[in-house]
């Protein structure tokens, strides 16, 4: 008997390419696809924000509306669906002007947890409202923190309430914190969910995400090793006891990046497009007009690495920093492109001062150049402190530039180092967070692409070679929706 179709409801804060802040939103967008191609029916539920762009406005359909209490004193709150399809999914978006209809999607904690409370339970009303039941309710990060919590509660004895719930943190540092009474009355929920085990941070403060982990039937993060290392004090953000008692239900599945957008033979961007059977030519051609850009000396025969980041301490730039002349040879080139903590800013604008022709630092964010720095690094260095998952050494992988990593997080679980003795790996790691282990990590990398190219060359074709697209994780996914339906 072939397997049962299933149905899948995303319910998320953002989504590409309506709204996106962050990688969140390249996964509620990309993962539903791949579903869809995989044969399962999926729906998107997300906010109808003021900031999405009026072309998706204008193409979407109103599909009905209700009124729907919320508050602990029984305040009630219009309900409005307005729909579209794109690619075989369904978007339905929440529409309420008193929550969405100003600023961004994320516009400060007080004001965001009445809004995504609302959100919460108002995409499980519209579930209902349109009959469309799903199997599982896969939820995102704090702001869908709620979701498995009305489930078992407001929503239990109505046909929501059959569907089984999947929670992913994409970034544990987010959790929704705020005063009890704040929660209480915004949630609607009853006193007793508002003890340790569930809701309570503190004598004052409730923690929505905690909530949404102790509800869900399975929590997901976005790689294997974060999973194991959220469980831990240095990477739990206060909540790695919380996680280490939900173990059994915990896991991890490595996110995928859009292999239509990040193509080299089909980009447009670059000066030479190229794939595997002529990478090696093409990465020279597009270094040449990177450098000349950029007013960096032109040589082909330059090592070049890429740096492509928020420059924030997350992102390991305090090692960076540190060693950042250590870095540099007469054979070596940096380029730089990022914004962020303004004493990287300034740093980075001072090394290129004072290394004109070898260091280039754009202190913007500027798609096109990302492309071209993708297509013509050597290496790409991605030192994090910790990293959930990572899409730069995943695309940096796609175009054939060697990813420069620390081992933590999907870091860890998508670049294998380089072997010397059996010519094997797919990049250079460095394991403890310390700034001479990462100025090693990029010797040894230099030291190989100048002294043995053509194990070099290998490395680049094992990179482009790597399956890197959603397909695998789709799997994965649709796996886990199956192990959590069984007898359901």
């Amino acid at each position: 008997m072939p397997d049962k179709k299933l149905n899948i409801a995303f319910i998320g804060s953002e989504c590409y390419p309506f709204v996106k802040t962050g990688g969140l939103g390249d996964v509620m967008y990309a993962l539903p696809r791949a579903l869809t191609r995989l044969g399962c029916g999926v729906r998107v539920l997300m906010p109808m924000y003021n900031c999405i762009p009026q072309k998706f406005k204008d193409g979407m359909t109103y599909r009905g509306s209700f009124m729907m209490d919320q508050c602990q004193d029984g305040r009630q709150f219009y309900v409005g669906i307005m729909e579209t399809e794109l690619d075989g999914v369904i978007y339905d978006f929440i529409d309420n002007k008193e929550f969405f209809d100003w600023g961004n999607p994320y516009t400060g904690l007080w004001e965001d947890i009445p809004k995504y409370c609302y959100f919460s339970k108002a995409a499980l009303a519209a579930l209902n409202y349109l009959e469309w039941i799903p199997d599982v309710v896969h939820c995102h990060d704090w702001q869908a923190g709620l979701v498995p919590v009305y489930l078992r509660t407001r929503f239990a004895g109505t046909p929501i309430g059959a569907a089984r719930s999947v929670l992913t943190i994409h970034n544990l540092r987010f959790q929704g914190i705020c005063g009890i009474q704040h929660l209480k009355y915004w949630s609607g929920l009853p006193d007793y969910l508002f003890d340790y085990p569930v809701f309570k941070q503190n004598e004052d403060e409730a923690n929505m995400f905690k909530g949404g982990l102790a509800y869900a039937d399975r929590v997901t993060t976005v790689s294997e090793t974060y999973a194991r290392e959220i469980q831990t004090g240095f990477y739990g953000e206060g909540l790695d006891g919380h996680l280490y008692y939900h173990r059994a239900k915990l896991s991890g599945i490595v996110n995928g990046i859009d292999v239509e957008q990040w193509d080299s033979a089909a980009d447009k961007l670059l000066v030479a497009p190229y794939d595997a059977s002529n990478v090696l030519q093409a990465k020279r051609e597009n270094k040449r007009a990177l450098q000349d850009q950029l007013g960096l000396e032109i040589d082909d025969g330059k090592f070049v690495i890429g740096l492509i980041s928020r420059l924030t301490d997350q992102k390991g730039l305090d090692l960076v920093n540190a060693v950042f002349p250590e870095l540099l040879d007469e054979n070596t080139q940096i380029v730089i492109l990022g914004t962020g903590d303004p004493r990287y800013e300034g740093a980075f604008r001072y090394y290129e001062s004072v290394n004109k022709g070898q260091v280039c630092a754009f202190i913007s964010y500027n798609e096109a150049l990302a492309h071209r720095i993708y297509a013509s690094s050597d290496a790409l260095l991605v030192p994090s402190l910790f990293e959930p998952c990572g899409l730069t050494q995943l695309i940096a992988m796609r175009y054939g530039t060697v990813p420069v990593v620390r081992e933590t997080g999907g870091l860890k679980d998508t670049v294998a180092p380089y072997d010397i003795t059996t010519d094997g790996g797919n990049g250079f790691t460095f394991d403890r967070y310390e700034a001479g282990l990462l100025s090693d990590a990029v010797h040894r990398a230099r030291d190989v692409y100048t002294n043995d190219r053509p194990a070099w060359d290998r490395m680049v074709l094992r990179d482009m070679a790597k399956d890197v697209s959603w397909t695998v994780s789709a799997e994965k996914y649709l796996d886990l929706y199956r192990e959590v339906t069984e007898g359901k």
